[in-house]
């Protein structure tokens, strides 16, 4: 009796680890794919379900009355402030006045920190000359608040755009050159010094060698700087300005209108994100080898 008792526990127990090694087995790999690289797959069923769960949570939260409507509004409202914003304007101005405004100086600043922060980024990673100099303010300058320098960007620039776009700046470029600084360093050795051994001039070497190694840091220090930039708008647009997503969102916030507020919040994060999308693509269109070597 003993005997059968332990029997029927084995196959039992045999039954539940082959069902969890169905669970948890990943599927087979595909031809032309690379075996075991972290954190391959497809996540977007998982993203989805994911907003799903929180947006659900958000509306019972709101539906059961839990907390008040001055505090967390309901999901529909911010839909149907979004709709009478979209239809009626904030301030006197439309809904996409104020995002054409607030993105072209997030995207003028961050053009500026590419067209500056990378070459200089290039040349610190090749130069110790070139390092020694622009180390030391960027990195002094790097952990500051935005907010923290904002009243000297109001006394140096004024409060019309230059401060602005400025703080912005700021925010942006040294992520952007320190990742590229960080990316010569992915440049094999042994490529350079073929390239060399082959007569290539230094020139040839930046341009063949250690920009496309460099390019994967690059793109990855542009995708983190640009989210600095949509961090530090709202700071930006403290300083006197009338239009824009982070005016909207610090004039709402000023008569307690939280749904404006968290609407705002939305279009900034979903800027961003369709933003960071159009990186990614650039990403596996630029640098395809990522991750596969």
């Amino acid at each position: 009796m003993s005997n059968t008792s332990n029997e029927n526990e084995q196959k039992i127990q045999s039954a539940s680890n082959s069902l969890l090694s169905k669970l948890t087995r990943e599927r087979p790999t595909l031809p032309g794919e690379t075996y075991g690289v972290p954190g391959s797959g497809n996540t977007v069923l998982l993203s989805l379900t994911t907003i799903a769960i929180l947006l659900f949570f958000w509306w019972l939260i709101t539906a059961m009355g839990w907390v008040k409507p001055l505090f967390v509004p309901s999901p529909q409202s911010i839909v149907v402030k979004f709709l009478n914003i979209w239809r009626d304007g904030f301030t006197g101005s439309a809904l996409w006045v104020h995002i054409l405004i607030s993105a072209g100086r997030v995207f003028s600043a961050f053009l500026l920190a590419c067209a500056i922060g990378i070459p200089l980024g290039l040349a610190m990673g090749m130069s110790p000359l070139i390092r020694g100099i622009f180390d030391p303010p960027i990195e002094f300058y790097r952990p500051i608040p935005p907010l923290a320098y904002l009243p000297l960007m109001i006394i140096w620039f004024g409060i019309g755009e230059t401060s602005k776009v400025l703080l912005i700046f700021l925010s942006v470029f040294a992520p952007v050159a320190l990742g590229a600084r960080a990316g010569v360093r992915s440049a094999a050795i042994e490529q350079i010094h073929a390239a060399y051994s082959f007569g290539a001039t230094r020139w040839q070497v930046l341009r063949h060698v250690i920009l496309p190694s460099a390019m994967p840091e690059i793109l990855t220090a542009m995708r983190i700087g640009i989210g600095f930039g949509w961090t530090t708008l709202v700071a930006a647009e403290m300083v006197a300005a009338t239009k824009g997503i982070g005016y909207m969102v610090l004039t709402a916030s000023q008569f307690l209108q939280t749904s404006v507020v968290i609407m705002g919040i939305v279009v900034i994060a979903g800027i961003a994100y369709l933003f960071d999308l159009l990186m990614r693509m650039i990403e596996r269109k630029v640098v395809p080898w990522k991750g596969k070597m």
